[in-house]
């Protein structure tokens, strides 16, 4: 199979099933399941490390799960600024959230984010947020006034940044994942043995982590913007 054909077949959503939902049929493709299921591995984890908490004596899981939580919620919070603050929960989420799902390759599964429909959707709700910051920290007239900043000659461009920093934002996470697919098939047609499976696990774990780093950076990075 060339690289076109299974360029093609990595990109392809299949359904697994399909719910009947009185006359509703609703196809559940692949990323959906694989979603469902990193989401109950990562409910697991958070069971396994957030019960059974104490102020004095603490066991050794709870002590990493602080260190954990201490660490994640300070990157976070150093991207974002004092001022948002409240907003960590959320970019938390989506960096675990992405975490795990481009590093899902490594255990077999095809990674949510190679459709895109699911990087898609997590721009348009990170892009949301971002315009529920600005409204909620300059009210509505703010938030509309923002758009003629900083001459309003510029106006009609800034409009256009709320469809392009979505955008922005979901072909930079898929065309991420689905490069290093293509790297990879060159790899192997080149050096079939060995050196694919060194790069291989560097894309699955090491890109992974970096692109969910990224998306998570950026989308605090605009959320500061429109607080400040």
């Amino acid at each position: 199979m060339d690289i076109a054909a299974r360029l093609q077949e990595e990109l392809e959503v299949e359904t697994v099933f399909t719910a009947h939902i009185g006359k509703l049929d609703i196809p559940v493709n692949e990323s959906t399941v694989v979603t469902w299921i990193l989401i109950a591995v990562v409910l697991v984890i958070c069971l396994i490390f957030g019960t059974n908490l104490k102020v004095k004596n603490i066991s050794k899981r709870q002590a990493v799960s602080e260190f954990i939580v201490t660490k994640l919620e300070s990157l976070v919070a150093g991207m974002i600024g004092e001022e948002g603050k409240g907003y960590v929960p959320y970019l938390l989420a989506v960096f675990i959230f992405l975490i795990f799902s481009n590093t899902a390759g490594i255990f077999g599964f095809k990674p949510p984010t190679k459709d895109l429909n699911v990087t898609a959707a997590l721009a348009v709700m990170s892009i949301l947020l971002v315009q529920f910051a600005n409204i909620k920290k300059n009210n509505p007239w703010g938030w509309i006034k923002s758009f003629t900043k900083p001459i309003a000659v510029v106006t009609p461009i800034n409009i256009l940044e709320l469809v392009i920093k979505p955008l922005s934002l979901c072909m930079r996470l898929f065309g991420n994942v689905l490069g290093a697919f293509i790297i990879m098939e060159l790899l192997k047609m080149v050096v079939p043995v060995g050196i694919p499976m060194v790069f291989g696990l560097y894309f699955d774990l090491f890109d992974g982590i970096l692109q969910a780093y990224v998306f998570v950076f950026l989308t605090s990075l605009y959320i500061k913007e429109a607080i400040e």
